[in-house]
């Protein structure tokens, strides 16, 4: 399958990250290349590092991308890596980031990856497939509360308790190895007047699985924390998310980053904590994804946050 992925936000993006045609840039989440293509059709004598945790993601842009294979450094890893390949790279301070969380329209929709609740296959949900850990694993091998705490934390799923129950149930009998079975069991879950009320029953468990998998969340906050002190004064950073976990983490993060000293003054006068300013941040409120004109439905629930270092 053609891995094609249509880029989220795309024109807020770009412009968002004011790129300028020597600067240095970091995509950390290549995909399917949308916003990377974009990026390098104003470079000149800049660079693009490109990085993916989906080997596939970096195959199809090795090709996608091949007339600015000039201007651009592929990278797979996790992103959260990204600072000793940036050093090992001899990169400094960067002029733009961006990130697109969440999984791709390709994953989704290549049903051998076994991210979707609608295709049939073998659960596994690793955007790296070399990883061992996959979703047949948390499914058949996490007692039950460490499932229910997930599929609450992960996917906010007001069930987490009962579908946690059932699938350790189910597991007496046989091992849970499909996509379709995973879903069923959710749905069964469900009072059957709940069952399409907001989407299909399943996508806050597939949700969380995947999260879990993919160690999505974990150290996002102070990854984001870093990688803006590597920003050049001006540069930008913009993060764009799909659900309110991750926004809401994008978005302490930057409160954090604005913050300028935190002393009590009436206990400390003079500053001891150190803390300085240290962004600016560009949009006060999130642009939305459902405010495009476009097709593309799993746009809708998408926020873009930018930030300007200062």
């Amino acid at each position: 399958m053609e891995y094609s992925h249509i880029p989220v936000l795309l024109s807020e993006t770009i412009d968002g990250l004011l790129v300028k045609a020597d600067g240095v840039y970091l995509d950390g989440t290549l995909g399917g290349g949308g916003h990377a293509e974009k990026i390098l059709e104003k470079l000149t004598t800049g660079r693009l590092i490109a990085n993916d945790l989906d080997g596939a993601a970096i195959e199809n842009a090795q090709d996608k991308l091949r007339r600015y294979l000039d201007k651009i450094t592929f990278v797979h890893d996790d992103y959260k890596n990204i600072q000793s390949h940036l050093d090992d790279l001899g990169v400094g301070e960067l002029d733009g980031v961006l990130l697109d969380l969440g999984v791709s329209s390709y994953q989704i929709d290549t049903a051998g990856r076994g991210f979707s609740y609608t295709k049939e296959a073998r659960l596994d949900m690793r955007m790296d497939r070399e990883q061992s850990l996959s979703a047949y694993e948390v499914v058949n091998e996490y007692d039950e509360k460490r499932l229910a705490d997930i599929f609450f934390e992960y996917g906010e799923e007001r069930y987490a308790k009962k579908i946690a129950a059932k699938i350790v149930a189910r597991r007496k009998t046989h091992s849970i190895e499909s996509t379709l079975e995973l879903a069923e069991i959710v749905a069964s879950c469900y009072p059957v007047k709940d069952r399409m009320v907001g989407g299909n029953p399943a996508k806050r468990v597939f949700q969380a699985i995947r999260i879990e998998v993919n160690n999505e969340l974990r150290g996002l906050q102070e990854f984001l924390m870093e990688i803006a002190l590597r920003l050049k004064k001006g540069g930008r950073m913009c993060v764009i998310t799909f659900h309110s976990l991750e926004d809401r983490i994008v978005k302490n993060a930057f409160k954090e980053l604005e913050k300028d000293c935190v002393c009590d003054k009436r206990i400390f006068p003079v500053c001891v904590c150190n803390k300085r300013k240290e962004v600016e941040i560009i949009t006060k409120k999130p642009i939305c994804g459902k405010t495009e004109d476009t097709e593309n439905k799993r746009a809708e629930s998408a926020k873009l946050r930018i930030i300007e270092r200062i």
